[in-house]
């Protein structure tokens, strides 16, 4: 799942994904005043457009230099940054930022943690971290060929990350919001979020 991974997916349809938010950012982050938000693997810019349409100060980041493209191109607030980044190599933009979302995300284990340790130091005191992913107990045998769920950070595994500067607002599994991607049999996400104390 490397950046020309990433690009030939994308490359592969006129549009890989709905263009719409996800649900889950939706219903945790409505309520929240805008602030400066980080969007990790922000792909064509669903989420991160509907941030900035609602104020927020966007830094969208992805590995895929396409679907980054497609995002800038479908921008029309002037509120979103759109920057490639591989944070398996590399530190995410330079924060504080007042919302970190990952909706998804397949970032893969690291033995020091560093990716998932630079995206809780990216969470300015007082701000949100907000994790979202299928809930694996929703996958049958050979819905994910060549790929195995167990290489990558689930959203309760960078909860046990968080230390006495972190309250955890919401660790937990629930029934989609959205109807599941075509092809597949995900009916419940697992969902994180957590507030920075200082």
């Amino acid at each position: 799942m490397d950046e020309q991974f990433w690009n030939e997916l994308y490359g592969s349809r006129e549009q890989l994904f709905s263009g719409r938010p996800n649900g889950v950012l939706v219903a945790e982050v409505t309520d929240l005043p805008p602030g400066r938000a980080l969007d990790v693997g922000c792909g064509e810019g669903g989420d991160a457009l509907w941030l900035a349409a609602r104020g927020w100060q966007v830094t969208g980041i992805d590995i895929s230099r396409t679907a980054l493209s497609r995002a800038a191109a479908a921008d029309r607030t002037g509120r979103a940054v759109w920057t490639r980044v591989d944070l398996t190599r590399e530190a995410p933009p330079a924060g504080p930022f007042d919302l970190v979302s990952a909706q998804y995300v397949p970032l893969p284990h690291q033995p020091d943690h560093a990716a998932v340790r630079a995206l809780l130091s990216a969470v300015a005191p007082g701000g949100t971290l907000l994790v979202a992913g299928h809930d694996l107990a929703d996958l049958r045998p050979g819905d994910a060929p060549g790929f195995d769920p167990a290489d990558f950070y689930q959203p309760d595994e960078i909860a046990r990350l968080l230390g006495d500067d972190w309250k955890i607002v919401t660790n937990e599994s629930r029934l989609r919001t959205a109807p599941a991607p075509e092809g597949t049999a995900h009916v419940r996400d697992i969902v994180l979020r957590a507030q920075r104390l200082r």
